[in-house]
């Protein structure tokens, strides 16, 4: 319990011993960037290993015999050098992540996704702002890693105001921001950028393979409700009642925003309804360029645009709310904006040249269908297929989040391998695709290389000075094993009744 004082300064030193050994051995981990080019480097010499004992794999899609081939040779040389350039700009995931950051950017740096949260967290119902806070945490994820930090502080507040434990609000906005990181109503960000990965490494068992970001749509969709209900409910039952009546004070913090900010929501809800009326009305006209050429919308140009025309929504409503704020005054405005929200992915931009070129040595030598084909035989010789298996990759990556918490970094080192090795066992890359998110958003907040950790323990000591990241890991474990364990067992349920993922997407190859 967090309820007495003495509790509280004893209990987070226990809890953080093995967290303690979790942490130094990540931090052992190389930086993201140099952990791809280890990893590069590492398939530098196997290549040439596997090339000196003459090995090869027969493809069992085709029948063909893929021999290893070695980087370091000729070919090999010139493919390093001449691919370089291609690799990088032809990555899958780059063009989308940053496309969908010109639009969600412009709206976060406006102030417009600030304010929107603001506004729907607290004008919710008394009695239901539980699950108004749990709802709009989930839903965050299309402002990215900026609802870990948005969130939580103002759900304290909220929560303050109301006379309950600030401190549970808190602990509800993170868990539901990080835990339920994957799930969404909407396409975002997050859709893109893994969807993209999954193309490049399963087209290294299918040359024409395109997982696409709405094919895990249908059970996000589930997720947001399901998750929600459950958030809430482990925060009336289990952490309110844990932590006890709040007896302290703790400063008000004003909202920054705009005296314009209602006008600017107005005109911002009137250009989206615009702008999706005008898209169904294109989407349903007959003969709709959006359409495919049977008249329908799976496969379509409609899905297959859909990054743009997402990003072209954000676009419309940002300038919207930002004319009428004043925080765009001229077309330049726009552009600086964009730029700004450029910046922040220079990270990410980094990481991605190392890892399109780890992906890119990795397909080009046939050491991934090596492994995929001789994986999947060994696991059907010993006859462990099915959900026991997914079920073993689901609990894998979580354990890996403690180690490695970027989880597009995860994902462009576990694609690879586990989804040409699932696709040899007969799953649908977005099938494999999903089970790993729900295995890296419900540990993402018990991690200890979760930087917002920090910021989150920070908030949580405005109202308990004695919390530890004992504390923290404490309120976040029964959000993690109650969304690992219900997520586990939708998958179970989709798989076993062939529901589908997404539009067309079921959990077996067609």
């Amino acid at each position: 319990m967090v309820a007495t004082t003495h509790q509280q300064a004893h209990e987070p030193r226990r809890s953080t011993r093995w967290l303690n050994t979790i942490e130094r051995l990540g931090n052992r981990l190389p930086d993201p960037f140099m952990l791809f080019v280890a990893l590069a480097v590492v398939v530098l010499i196997a290549s040439v290993i596997f090339a000196a004992v003459d090995a090869s794999v027969v493809l069992p899609a085709t029948g063909e015999n893929q021999p290893i081939r070695s980087l370091i040779s000729s070919e090999g040389v010139r493919f390093m050098l001449g691919s370089m350039l291609t690799n990088f700009t032809g990555f899958a995931p780059l063009g989308l992540v940053l496309s969908m950051m010109l639009g969600i950017g412009l709206a976060e740096k406006i102030g417009l996704l600030d304010v929107l949260i603001r506004r729907t967290v607290m004008s919710a119902p008394r009695q239901l702002v539980t699950y108004t806070v749990a709802f709009t945490g989930i839903m965050m994820n299309v402002a990215s890693d900026a609802s870990l930090i948005l969130l939580p502080p103002l759900a304290a507040m909220v929560y303050h105001g109301l006379g309950r434990h600030p401190v549970a609000g808190l602990a509800l906005g993170f868990a539901s921001a990080g835990a339920g990181f994957t799930a969404n109503l909407l396409i975002v960000g997050t859709d893109a950028l893994l969807s993209g990965i999954s193309t490049e490494a399963a087209r290294l068992i299918d040359p024409d393979m395109v997982v696409t970001p709405v094919d895990n749509w249908y059970f996000n969709c589930l997720s947001v409700v399901v998750l929600t209900v459950v958030a809430a409910q482990i925060s009336e039952r289990i952490t309110e009642p844990r932590l006890g009546t709040y007896q302290g004070e703790v400063e008000r913090v004003e909202s920054d925003e705009p005296a314009s900010a209602g006008r600017g929501l107005r005109n911002a809800g009137i250009a989206a309804l615009l702008y999706l009326g005008g898209l169904a009305t294109l989407v349903l006209w007959p003969d709709s360029p959006l359409k495919n050429d049977d008249g329908g919308l799976i496969p379509s140009p409609f899905l297959s645009g859909i990054i743009p025309i997402i990003l072209l929504f954000f676009i419309t409503v940002s300038v919207a709310y930002g004319v009428t704020t004043g925080k765009i005054k001229t077309s330049r405005d726009v552009s600086e904006r964009m730029a700004e929200a450029m910046r922040d992915l220079g990270g990410y931009i980094v990481l991605i040249f190392a890892a399109s070129q780890f992906i890119a040595w990795f397909g080009w030598t046939h050491i991934g269908s090596w492994l995929a084909v001789n994986g999947a035989e060994l696991l059907t010789s010993i006859n462990f297929t099915g959900l026991p298996v997914i079920i073993c990759y689901i609990l894998f990556t979580g354990f890996m989040n403690l180690l490695i918490f970027s989880g597009s970094a995860k994902w462009a080192l576990e694609a690879p391998i586990f989804v040409p090795l699932f696709m040899q066992l007969g799953y649908h890359p977005a099938f494999i695709q999903m089970a790993y998110r729900v295995a890296d958003s419900s540990t993402n907040i018990i991690s200890p290389l979760n930087p917002y950790m920090v910021v989150v323990l920070t908030f949580i000591r405005k109202y308990d000075r004695e919390a530890g990241l004992g504390t923290l890991i404490s309120l976040m474990l029964p959000y993690t094993l109650a969304f690992l364990s219900l997520w586990i067992v939708m998958l179970v349920a989709f798989y076993l009744l062939g529901l589908p993922f997404g539009p067309g997407i079921h959990a077996l190859m067609p």
